[in-house]
């Protein structure tokens, strides 16, 4: 045994590239590599220095297998980023519809805004996503909910010129009238 102590500089630099390891594996979709990280203690709700959670960068880059790891394990997905987004909103932006369903199986909150006032399926209108449109939809999203400005999902649409979603929202409207 030793009296000498670890240099913290060396520590610190350890530590970093083992967090930056971590990030990739969410990044990477690298559910083993993950599994072994949680299992040696690693939090499941761990964010990045964005406020990213694991989560949050497996759903928004497509790896449903790690998603649902995550989700099985635990992971908040409510937890929001340093700009105020969920995963929901992260997989509304992807039109990543697989994962919306995992995280909505696994307790997101449809209708779930950040400070902006922005809900998924706003995000999703806005960028045309019209399978997810119709995903949060049939689990219940608010079609005639408003962000503070009084922004709705159609005039979210509408700005971005997103066609095929001002067509899908028009025809949703129009069957609840």
């Amino acid at each position: 045994m030793t009296d000498e102590s670890p240099d913290p500089a060396a520590v610190e630099e350890a530590t970093q590239a083992l967090a930056a390891r971590v990030f990739e594996a969410a990044r990477n979709g690298d559910a083993e590599a993950m599994m072994a990280f949680l299992d040696h203690g690693l939090p499941i709700n761990f964010r990045n220095d964005k406020g990213d959670s694991l989560l949050m960068l497996a759903s928004y880059h497509g790896h449903a297998a790690l998603t649902e790891l995550l989700l099985r394990r635990g992971a908040d997905p409510e937890l929001v980023n340093d700009r105020g987004q969920t995963p929901l909103a992260g997989a509304a932006f992807k039109g990543e519809v697989a994962i919306a369903r995992l995280l909505l199986d696994h307790g997101a909150r449809v209708d779930g805004a950040g400070p902006d006032g922005r809900t998924p399926l706003m995000m999703a209108a806005m960028f045309n996503r019209t399978e997810l449109l119709d995903c949060l939809l049939e689990r219940g999203a608010d079609i005639a909910a408003r962000t503070p400005e009084g922004t709705t999902a159609r005039d979210a649409a509408s700005v971005m010129g997103a066609a095929e979603a001002i067509a899908l929202l028009d025809e949703r409207l129009a069957s609840t009238n």
